[in-house]
């Protein structure tokens, strides 16, 4: 009996347009709250300052912890606008509605308040680096710290990105463009994270992979949930159960990224689990979990109790209600984790400058083999996502076609999944290991990557998974990730990159571009450029089979015969690839193998010999392997295209009629040979 109550409670009560104002009030002021308990409790701003030594002023020490919060929360309400903008409220044909071209406006304005606290942060960190107070920082030394240091110079992409963001947003009309902005937010994110003291971690690609994800998802999650609560406390607010419905699916994502990323740092920072009691940086980690926890709670009830009735048409109070409090806990938690990144550095051993360890982010394996290879694995996050992600999307779509009825060929699972196994094989075990020391190895993981991986990746057709396993947006008119993704396919870019010409261009010239400059020694040397590089060597190859061998619908039709003369020409250059590092008088990229000693490694030159040899010798078996992928191809293409010439032919009765005659004269010829005998 109280069900109905409250449905009629609920419809006949709307959100009042000044709870927007109390909930921001409230917001910022437990975020506040917050971060003066955690600072207090970390203990960094009320650190006694020995005599004589730099001390930047209290202005630095409060305006820091500060700074950083509001960057944080400015990114999050951009962010969670343009979310709102392009992915939760619907779309027609492209075009945004009129709700969604306001929030886009207030993007830029957020999106200025993000550049300018961005500003503010970059001067107070220089402040506490050199111990001045920040009126004398603003000058050469603010320049230099701005141009020639990672963790400045990340600062400052964000603020050049998030003032694109400002731009851009008043000027977009359309939803593609809007996602296009969306896209630069996301991205501004990431240098601060991979410049951070994540990299100082003694697990750098758990450590920096591990922040990235956290970082990224939680501002979706608080960005996203914050933007959608404005929206839904709005009495005049329209399409609320569409973007509820929508957020409460990635918001689920989102939590999952959060929980990943947040255990990952954890792992990576600390040396056991007892200091998460013992230390502050501890004490830190675990009021954040707390509240984690409780968030997976209201979310859960987000979406057990009002998502249903927001979909019905009501319920919109209750949800009000919920997110309020939910967007009050994420004010707190965001509050931790500025004053977690001002806390004294974490409880981990370091080892000495210049160490293998150091450098590596591992200690120095043993002298390579069989058993090695096999055993010494080592976690790489990033690649661990990606594999799960794309095999767990891939059975996704298998298992939906399979239960409508619809037929899936075995052969391109079995080759999805045996692409995704080569990366496991050459980036996760004791390949991917012994590849950031020795050279031939490396040269084993980048053939594997570049040529095997795509090639078993493009024949497992995900483009045509992905179109038939996604349903159509359920409003006429908008664009969900099937509608997306037919219009990437069928957009300038891809007619761009999918050209041939354009294809095998990139898959030849990257590679003499990569190795036989000084960009080989710049991204080895750093573990994001370890993770571009693998990752243009997927990508790379996988574009240029998806032109020569792919299964999937592309821009345009190459024929065969030039696809075997783009293949070939493209082996032939390999194979001089691999000439010409054999070929050379020094070893390549010394720089960086320098910098660590191989007790077990005879030569470098030798070793970087062997790699050549490789490289040459390799592309044998994917050439012989496209090949007779193309065979088949273009055999049963001649058989589709004569079945298609005999059913038009005797739809409209227009056969070829000099192929006819000529037929007929045979078989004439042949009867009168036959009444001769």
């Amino acid at each position: 009996m109280a069900s109905p109550d409250l449905r009629e409670t609920e419809t006949s009560t709307p959100p009042r347009d000044g709870a927007i104002a109390e909930l921001t009030v409230a917001a910022v002021a437990i975020c506040a709250i917050s971060l003066l308990l955690a600072l207090l409790a970390g203990g960094s701003v009320v650190a006694s300052v020995a005599p004589g030594l730099p001390d930047p002023g209290p202005l630095t020490r409060w305006g820091l912890p500060i700074s950083t919060a509001g960057q944080d929360i400015a990114a999050a309400l951009t962010l969670g606008l343009l979310l709102l903008t392009v992915v939760l409220l619907p779309s027609q044909r492209g075009a945004l509605t009129a709700a969604a071209q306001s929030y886009l406006r207030a993007t830029s304005w957020f999106a200025l308040a993000w550049a300018a606290l961005s500003a503010g942060t970059l001067i107070f960190t220089l402040s506490d680096l050199l111990g001045l107070p920040p009126s004398q920082v603003l000058d050469e030394e603010l320049t230099s710290y701005a141009g020639s240091v990672g963790q400045g110079i990340a600062l400052m992409v964000v603020i050049l990105a998030a003032t694109g963001v400002a731009l851009f947003a008043r000027v977009a009309q359309t939803a593609t463009a809007a996602l296009g902005v969306l896209g630069l937010g996301l991205l501004a994110q990431l240098p601060p994270l991979v410049a951070g003291h994540a990299a100082s971690a003694a697990n750098h690609s758990l450590a920096v992979t591990g922040l990235a994800v956290h970082v990224l998802a939680a501002i979706v999650w608080v960005g996203g949930l914050a933007a959608l609560t404005y929206h839904a406390l709005r009495a005049s607010s329209e399409h609320v159960p569409v973007a509820v419905e929508r957020f409460s699916r990635l918001a689920l994502w989102a939590y999952v990224g959060v929980a990943v990323g947040g255990v990952a740092i954890s792992a990576a920072r600390l040396t056991s689990v007892t200091e998460l009691f013992t230390t502050p940086y501890g004490w830190l980690i675990a009021v954040k979990s707390a509240l984690f926890v409780v968030l997976g709670y209201l979310g859960w009830q987000h979406r057990r109790r009002t998502v249903p009735r927001i979909v019905e048409g009501t319920g919109r109070v209750l949800f009000a209600r919920i997110a309020a409090v939910e967007v009050a806990i994420m004010a707190a938690v965001m509050g931790v984790a500025a004053a977690l990144s001002q806390t004294e550095p974490p409880p981990v051993p370091t080892s000495p400058p210049g160490t293998a360890a150091d450098i590596l982010g591992f200690p120095m394996p043993p002298p390579i083999s069989a058993q090695t290879i096999l055993t010494l694995w080592r976690p790489d996050l990033f690649f661990i996502l990606v594999v799960v992600v794309l095999g767990g999307l891939y059975a996704a779509g298998v298992v939906r076609l399979l239960r409508r009825g619809d037929h899936w060929p075995w052969g391109r699972t079995i080759a999805w999944f045996c692409g995704l196994l080569t990366i496991v094989a050459t980036v996760l075990t004791g390949v991917g290991t012994y590849s950031m020391v020795l050279f031939s190895t490396h040269m084993i993981q980048h053939m594997v990557l570049s040529m095997m991986t795509p090639i078993l990746l493009v024949l497992g057709a995900p483009m045509t998974l992905a179109l038939r396993a996604l349903h159509p947006a359920r409003r006429r008119g908008d664009r969900g990730p099937r509608e997306w993704l037919t219009l990437f396919l069928n957009s300038r870019f891809s007619r761009l990159v999918t050209h041939h010409v354009f294809a095998t261009v990139l898959f030849i010239a990257s590679t003499y571009a990569l190795y036989f400059t000084p960009l080989f020694e710049l991204l080895m040397s750093d573990h994001l450029g370890h993770v571009l590089m693998n990752t243009h060597f997927i990508l790379a190859g996988f574009l240029y089979y998806w032109v020569i061998v792919g299964i999937d619908p592309a821009p345009r039709k190459v024929p065969y015969m030039l696809r075997i003369v783009l293949l070939l020409a493209t082996m032939g250059f390999h194979a001089f690839f691999g000439i010409a590092i054999m070929m050379q008088s020094a070893p390549m990229g010394m720089a960086y193998y320098s910098q660590f000693d191989v007790p077990w490694l005879a030569s470098i030159a030798d070793d970087q010999y062997a790699g050549g040899g490789i490289a040459w010798a390799v592309g044998e078996i994917p050439t012989l392997m496209v090949l007779i992928a193309l065979v088949g191809q273009w055999w049963r293409d001649e058989e589709r295209t004569e079945r298609r010439r005999e059913r038009h032919s005797r739809r409209d009765g227009s056969d070829d009629a000099d192929m006819d005659a000529y037929n007929a004269y045979l078989q004439a010829l042949d009867r009168r040979a036959r009444q001769q005998r």
